[in-house]
């Protein structure tokens, strides 16, 4: 009889590896943020949050916030479309805020 196998998915590798590198959020929010920025993937950014909102746990963002679980989940998936309000306190619950950047209109 053969034993079944669990893999985990590339996601769930990605938070187990934020959860032990908590040091390393930093630079991958702001990587994920210039990203958003040169391409507009709304879908990509939406998914990277998601991504630390379960290593920041999404029951402590949901107290934080006062949005259910599900509410953050749905803001957050791919194909969300969630308010700048929304967007704004789960940022915040992440101990993060969004901050204008002066862009080099001249660099191409």
């Amino acid at each position: 009889m053969t034993k079944e196998r669990f893999y985990k998915t590339l996601d769930e590798n990605e938070e187990e590896y934020y959860r032990n590198h908590p040091d390393e959020i930093d630079e991958y929010l702001i990587i994920a943020f210039e990203e958003y920025a040169k391409d507009g993937c709304t879908a990509a950014l939406l998914a990277q949050l998601h991504m630390i909102a379960g290593v920041k746990g999404v029951t402590a963002l949901s107290q934080e916030t006062g949005m259910t679980r599900n509410g953050i989940q749905k803001a957050l998936s791919e194909n969300g479309n969630p308010k700048f309000e929304s967007i704004n306190a789960i940022i915040n619950a992440m101990g993060y805020r969004l901050a204008p950047q002066r862009l080099d209109v001249h660099a191409k």
